[in-house]
């Protein structure tokens, strides 16, 4: 061969570039512009050698990244010249793994279009088979046993392929080239349904029969990509009254499953940015506005306004809600705050007592992997930032793919706080934030943590050299950093709610030279500098630390946790501190309260006054259930925010209709200057409330005022701090802000004032993304 007028480059591209189709997109790209090398993975990511004229070899990496395929996403791509040798054609090569190299894992992906019509196809020869899937689709990360990305190193390996499917897989130019799940109903994993622990049924006959019991009222554990889910009818009252008996979870929304777009349209209405979610490769759990004539009861979400739908996202989802022909509860496969199921045996010894059979298979699963939940806080709203969506648990569909980090950082690992934990690996600009782990409440999820750990570092190649954790010092979260074998010097505390502003600013990209930020972090819980409990706050700073600029005032929590679980506690013990006053319990808002005596409301009040296990909060968390509680909304909860969730419900159905909820004003609260910064006094704002009540108001009208007045704090607080400061830039985070009345108030008033609001976008505002923020504070910990 004439090498003279050839040149050879030698590219680099990392990213999430295998498994998903991009050997074979080199291979046809360099065919299509006459170029001549090889193309194979490593552990690092994907090694090219192309050779050709100079005109063909630019545009071949001009294509590379605007015409990858649809799973890739490259981060980074690295080319060399080189002096041609003469390749005389191109060749895929086979994977070579590299010590101490890493590369960035997909997702699991839903089922794509080319495999859902192959699924529904009678001629086709996966027609109804559970297991189809290509390289735009199907499982990834939860089969990954190691890198590089290959059959051998998954749970697919006991699985040989049939010659049709070998043909598949050989073939560069086959949509299932090197699809390392591929398989057919000759070679592939298989399901059955078994009852009792013996097998009723196996293959199309096991989903017929699974589809049967379900219309029959019946409950199954149903084996997906991630772990099992608990499924019913959800139009069936009687089935999922018992679903929720067995699952120990009384009142906590449950998620539905419905076959397609078509069919939520029937039961929710979905905006624009809603609907792209539900049809995403993702497909996560989306909460919609819940239409009165759905035939879903009402007990899948009691008190609620919204309901969690999902769309199938694999085989065995599509062509089981196919066969019933009804929406289905799709609930995690566990008891309450237990990690979800795994395993079959796993499944068979702690979900035989919850439900009537299970719908099985045997590929098996190396990651749990629960649903992902988004919601869009305000669908209809002219503001583009409230329509646009923001995650309430990242977990399938978006773990492990990292988060860029607008900064290098040293290896680190945060372990997050207890409640929705997700712990984050990071190293180099990427912070790796786990999946959806769950409420550190039990040893199974403590473990849970632990292997999860231990695979992210395998994957990723990392070996923390700092630790990042909760200041709390009772939590499990910090109590498993300090487990780690790793010296003293190496752990950093990170006050809870300042994470929640730092993991903010890395959502929005803010860069490490863009200045300090006022940040307001409101939650239920996070324990403070000073020993209190903290949760209604006001910083001024960036990456580099925070000062408390602001909070709400401190108040007690009779009862410590049990005053979370009976927000009248809280109630009473704010009237009692407040304003000195006895309540009288036959005439106060909590008389009707179940369980609530003049012994009871006696023993707050005498603890408050003896300071008895009566922490002091701040938190805006718990003022929302004081007043929830104080109205007569919710005087026990079942689930976290419960009462605050059903008063935003109340709430936001008042104002639906109501012009003169446009001329409500606020109630009055005070702001205190203090030697360490402004409190924000709430007696003012407890009596007004209590005022309201006398004069019969609803609970509803009350509900809406205060949502008005605590957006309207967060605006007059951050006012004061600008003109201190000069700054115009407000970050939004803690669980709060999960409130879409409370948000949307907060953003338009901050707006109206000249700011610019920082909303969360990849990560959560909950807990479940404060472990992003260790990371970043940590690092800054190291300068």
């Amino acid at each position: 061969m004439n090498t003279k007028r050839l040149e050879r480059r030698q590219i680099g591209v990392r990213g999430v570039v295998q498994g998903v189709g991009f050997r074979p997109f080199v291979y046809r790209l360099a065919h299509d512009h006459e170029l001549n090398g090889w193309v194979l993975n490593h552990s690092g990511g994907v090694e090219i050698e192309v050779e050709g004229a100079p005109a063909a070899l630019d545009a071949f990496v001009r294509a590379l990244t605007e015409q990858a395929p649809p799973l890739a996403r490259i981060v980074a791509v690295e080319i060399a010249g080189a002096p041609p040798v003469g390749y005389e054609q191109f060749e895929i090569r086979h994977s070579v793994a590299e010590e101490g190299r890493y590369q960035l894992i997909s997702p699991d992906i839903a089922t794509c279009a080319d495999c859902l019509s192959e699924l529904l196809d009678p001629a086709d020869r996966r027609y109804r088979y559970p297991f189809t899937n290509c390289t735009n689709c199907g499982p990834r990360f939860t089969i990954i046993r190691d890198i590089p990305y290959d059959r051998p190193l998954t749970t697919m390996a006991p699985f040989a392929m049939c010659p049709d499917c070998q043909r598949e897989y050989d073939n560069p130019l086959d949509r299932r080239f090197h699809a390392q799940p591929n398989a057919c109903p000759v070679c592939g994993p298989h399901i059955w349904l078994e009852k009792s622990g013996d097998q009723q049924a196996s293959g199309d006959n096991a989903m017929r029969l699974a589809g049967e019991m379900l219309l029959a009222g019946k409950i199954l554990a149903i084996k997906g990509l991630g772990g099992f889910h608990l499924a019913c009818d959800a139009t069936a009252a009687v089935a999922v009254q018992t679903l929720r008996a067995r699952k120990g979870r009384p009142a906590k929304p449950l998620a539905v499953m419905m076959a397609t777009l078509e069919d939520v349209r029937r039961h929710c209405t979905v905006s624009d940015e809603e609907e792209s979610l539900l049809l995403s490769q993702q497909c996560p759990i989306v909460l919609l506005r819940w239409r009165d004539e759905s035939t879903v009861v009402r007990d899948v979400a009691p008190n609620n306004k919204y309901l969690g739908v999902m769309l199938p996202y694999t085989p065995l989802h599509h062509v089981l809600l196919r066969d019933v022909g009804r929406p289905l509860v799709m609930t995690s496969g566990n008891l309450s705050e237990e990690p979800i199921a795994r395993d079959n045996d796993e499944a068979r010894e702690r979900l035989g007592n919850l439900s009537d059979g299970f719908l099985m298979h045997n590929r098996d699963i190396y990651a749990r992997y629960d649903d992902s939940v988004w919601f869009s806080p305000s669908p209809d709203s002219t503001n583009p930032s409230l329509r646009q969506p923001q995650p309430l648990r990242r977990s399938r569909g978006y773990a492990p793919f990292p988060i860029r980090l607008p900064f290098q950082t040293k290896p680190v690992l945060a372990t997050g706080a207890d409640l929705k934990n997700a712990f984050c690996l990071a190293r180099d600009d990427f912070a790796f934030l786990s999946q959806h782990i769950g409420d550190m409440e039990n040893l199974e999820t403590l473990e849970h943590l632990q292997v999860t750990v231990d695979l992210y570092k395998h994957l990723f190649r990392v070996e923390p050299e700092r630790v990042a954790h909760d200041m709390h010092p009772g939590y499990f979260s910090t109590q498993f950093a300090r487990s780690l074998p790793c010296s003293p010097d190496c752990l950093v505390a990170v006050q809870h709610h300042q994470a929640h502003i730092a993991s903010c600013l890395v959502d929005n990209e803010w860069p490490l030279d863009g200045g300090p930020v006022i940040g307001v972090a409101w939650d239920g819980t996070g324990y403070g500098l000073d020993g209190h409990i903290w949760g209604g706050e006001f910083f001024v700073g960036d990456y580099r630390g925070f000062r408390r600029a602001a909070h709400l005032e401190y108040l007690p929590m009779p009862g410590g946790d049990a005053a979370i679980r009976h927000p009248w506690r809280l109630a009473l013990g704010y009237v009692y501190a407040l304003t000195g006053e006895t309540p009288d319990l036959p005439v106060d808002p909590w008389e009707e309260a179940p369980g609530i005596t003049a012994q009871e409301a006696g023993i707050v009040r005498s603890q408050i006054d003896r300071n008895l296990n009566t922490p002091l909060t701040s938190a805006a968390g718990r003022l929302f259930d004081a007043v929830a509680a104080l109205a007569g909304v919710r005087q026990h909860v079942s689930y976290e925010a419960q009462a605050a969730i059903e008063l935003e419900m109340m709430a936001s159905g008042w104002q639906d209709g109501r012009q003169s909820a446009d001329k409500t004003r606020p109630y009055p609260f005070q702001m205190e200057a203090e030697e360490a910064g402004t409190v924000i006094g709430l007696r003012e704002l407890i009596g007004a409330i209590r005022s309201d009540l006398e004069m019969g108001r609803s609970q509803a009208e009350i509900g809406w005022r205060f949502h008005l007045t605590m957006a309207q704090m967060i605006a007059t607080v951050c006012q004061q701090i600008a003109k201190e400061s000069g700054l115009r830039t407000v970050a939004l985070s803690g669980g709060c802000f999960q409130n879409r009345l409370l948000l949307g108030m907060a953003v338009q008033r901050l707006e109206q004032a000249g700011f610019t609001a920082l909303l969360h976008r990849r990560v959560p505002c909950n807990d479940g993304g404060i472990s992003l923020g260790q990371v970043a504070l940590a690092r800054a910990e190291a300068e």
